[in-house]
């Protein structure tokens, strides 16, 4: 099957819920990047790591260390799945399209309403970059490019 190419569209996130479902590397990545454009997230795992329980004692997440459940996806706009459990991420994937809500199964791009852009962001700039799944490091160096030419174009000015 060919690539399917993604629009790029920038959505306002500050009014939406967001659930994570995982607390390792990956969930925790993704929850800081959110937290640049909303406080509603959830992070949702048994065991995460240090730096997203801070998060969460900071107040700057909502944190449940459990499994997830299934009203746990009802009231959100968005749910991220980064777990390592195939099966759960199956599950999360059907129940989200039962109930029209955009996912993004993190190691699996079949199953993504969305792709996880790589970000750069400057004063009211945003740069949203990715390589539509297929190639993160090529989508992360471009993100770098970009982060350098718009650091160079600042000290000039």
């Amino acid at each position: 099957m060919k690539n399917k190419r993604y629009f790029p569209m920038f959505v306002d996130l500050s009014d939406k819920n967001i659930v994570v479902i995982g607390g390792g590397n990956i969930a925790t990545r993704r929850v800081k990047t959110l937290l640049q454009f909303t406080r509603n997230v959830t992070a949702i795992a048994p065991a995460m790591t240090p730096e997203l329980m801070e998060l969460g004692k900071a107040g700057l997440v909502m944190i449940k260390y459990r499994n997830v459940k299934r009203s746990d996806l009802s009231l959100a706009y968005m749910v991220i799945a980064a777990t390592n459990d195939h099966k759960l991420n199956d599950e999360i994937y059907r129940i989200c399209k039962e109930e029209g809500i955009y996912v993004n199964i993190a190691d699996d791009k079949e199953k993504c309403d969305f792709y996880f852009p790589g970000i750069f962001m400057q004063d009211e700039l945003v740069v949203g970059i990715t390589a539509s799944g297929l190639d993160h490091k090529k989508a992360r160096k471009v993100r770098i490019a970009i982060e350098q030419a718009m650091t160079e174009s600042q000290d000039e000015d």
